[in-house]
């Protein structure tokens, strides 16, 4: 059962370790992890001192993954944004998560440029700064200039740190193969999914081509715009584990008191900074996904600039269109058209009730709709739109939350710059716009031809998949396969009781047909042992042999 996690036994004894000190005995006693812990150390919480308790459940398992490191912060962060899959008392622990890392020494940073460009720094760059601008869990940061004059910052790897995330998601595939069925009870439906996506989503933060590549498309995009500005991703000296970036001066955006210096109205600034985020939404579909006032820079001209393009999430253009109207039905007070747009949505929207959820959305709609414009909330309408999402299970695309959360942060920094800010105000032309959009000639001539492929492609295989069909019919080999699912359990039972019955009816025919040996009359040449027959001695141990057999399988059922 172990065989794929030899490697990675010590680090799972320590997480089960650390699970017990947490109070979590239920996780490891109730999987195969008890296995791995003595019987000693799965009390031991209970002797030791209580403080631990003091604290909810949700807050030690924040506990838990702080000290199990930067890749399970790393894996907290990103399920802090799934409010369709985590109740919202652990994502608002998991929103409390920093990966406050130091920097690793600057030789070392070094050493990792110069293998990289396969060269020395200095014929490159003609200044390097050695003191870092910022230190992450994968990187961190240095100025330089090159020789050509631009001046330019140097993402820099951590040395190890592929080997070490490779290393901490195979012990997480691991540790979801052997707490799965805890998990699924506990609400996590597809833990597994979670991983993988997880992977994915490490594997591009690992490359940092991948996000030059996006700093490129969104130069592209807004290469007309004289407001918002991208830095240049510098591709030619940039590997998997060095990224150069044009260095881009400014000051951050909710710096009230230096855009004031500068002449620039924080008002307009917040409202340049808002029209630019919505646009990335609702036009391009494409949008960066952690707008937190450091990431976000203005210059003394007043444009915005954006950086860090670590995070980028996307939309299709159905997604674009249900998102929108999702918002539009509610600004409508049509709960029934909100509804709809969330099962467009959906990427599985098996809604049991549909009228409860239609009057679950008509609750919030009132709710809102009783609030002055001061007083309406993105933070609040994104709270009670997630809880809706993870009552109802719905699966939606994970940008989904992304942009919720991007809302909120945004509305953050706008009410610092602006007086009357209200993000409502600022969606509500885009939602329109959408709508002119979506029933435009264009799009539905779009769809149109795109629905007459499909059934054109349909017609033309129909035919000789029908004919097809009808030749295994006359031959007599078409089978059809019916799958019953949810049987497994009880399959597995019944064979489990039919087993123990045989066992049981052998055992008792042994003890009959002992009982009648005793009754027989055996020639000189059948030996006796005790006074009783020999044959009657080894039907014996064969009853006594099956009974120990029942009784070892009802042991390991209670192990179970």
């Amino acid at each position: 059962m172990f065989k794929n996690t030899i490697s990675n036994l010590t680090r799972i004894r320590q997480v089960a370790e650390v699970l017990l000190r947490y109070g979590f005995e239920d996780v490891v006693t109730t999987t195969p992890l008890r296995r791995l812990v003595s019987q000693s150390r799965r009390l031991s919480w209970q002797r030791a001192d209580r403080q631990v308790f003091e604290t909810t459940r949700w807050e030690r398992v924040r506990l838990i993954i702080e000290e199990l490191g930067p890749t399970f912060i790393k894996l907290a962060q990103a399920m802090s944004n799934r409010a369709d899959l985590l109740p919202q008392a652990l994502i608002d622990e998991f929103e409390k998560l920093q990966s406050n890392v130091p920097p690793f020494d600057v030789v070392v940073a070094r050493q990792i440029i110069e293998e990289e460009l396969g060269r020395p720094i200095s014929e490159v760059f003609s200044e390097f700064d050695d003191v870092t601008l910022g230190s992450a869990s994968i990187g961190q940061v240095h100025r330089a200039r090159l020789l050509t004059g631009e001046e330019v910052v140097i993402k820099v790897q951590r040395p190890g740190v592929r080997d070490k995330v490779r290393s901490d998601l195979a012990l997480l595939h691991e540790l979801v193969r052997l707490t799965t069925g805890f998990l699924q009870k506990q609400g996590l439906a597809n833990p597994q999914d979670i991983v993988d996506a997880f992977e994915r989503s490490m594997s591009k933060e690992l490359d940092y081509t991948a996000e030059a590549r996006s700093m490129e498309q969104f130069r592209k995009l807004y290469e007309d715009y004289t407001t918002f500005y991208v830095p240049k991703p510098y591709r030619g000296l940039s590997t998997e584990r060095i990224l150069v970036i044009e260095f881009v001066s400014g000051c951050k955006i909710t710096d009230k008191v230096q855009l004031q210096e500068w002449g620039l109205s924080p008002a307009a600034v917040a409202e340049n900074g808002m029209d630019i985020y919505l646009t990335q939404i609702f036009e391009f579909g494409i949008f960066h996904a952690d707008p937190h006032p450091g990431n976000v820079l203005v210059r003394p001209d007043g444009t915005v600039v954006l950086i860090d393009f670590g995070m980028v999430g996307r939309l299709t253009k159905q997604q674009k269109y249900a998102f929108a109207g999702v918002f539009i039905g509610m600004a409508r007070q049509d709960a029934r058209s909100m509804a709809l747009n969330f099962r467009r949505l959906a990427l599985t929207a098996e809604i049991p009730d549909m009228r409860a959820f239609e009057a679950d959305l008509s609750q919030l709609i009132e709710d809102f709709a009783m609030l002055d414009v001061k007083e309406m909330s993105m933070s609040d309408l994104a709270d009670a739109l997630q809880i809706i999402i993870y009552n109802y299970k719905l699966q939606v695309p994970g940008a989904v939350f992304l942009i919720l959360r991007a809302l909120v942060i945004l509305e953050g920094i706008g009410k610092v710059l602006h007086p009357n800010f209200n993000t409502f105000e600022f969606v509500r032309p885009y939602g329109a716009k959408i709508i002119r959009e979506q029933y435009s000639r264009e799009n539905l001539l779009t769809e149109a031809e795109y629905t007459g492929t499909q059934l054109l492609a349909l017609l033309q295989t129909l035919p000789a998949d029908v004919r097809q069909i009808v030749r295994k019919i006359s031959k007599g080999e078409l089978r059809v396969k019916v799958e019953l699912s949810g049987y497994n359990i009880l399959m597995r039972k019944a064979d489990q009781l039919v087993s123990r019955t045989i066992l049981a009816l052998l055992s008792v025919g042994g003890l009959l047909f002992s009982g009648l040996t005793l009754l027989g009359r055996y020639s000189d040449a059948m030996p006796y042992r005790r006074g009783v027959p020999e044959i009657t001695w080894w039907s014996l141990g064969a009853t006594g042999f099956l009974l120990i057999i029942l009784l070892l399988l009802g042991t390991g059922r209670r192990e179970k």
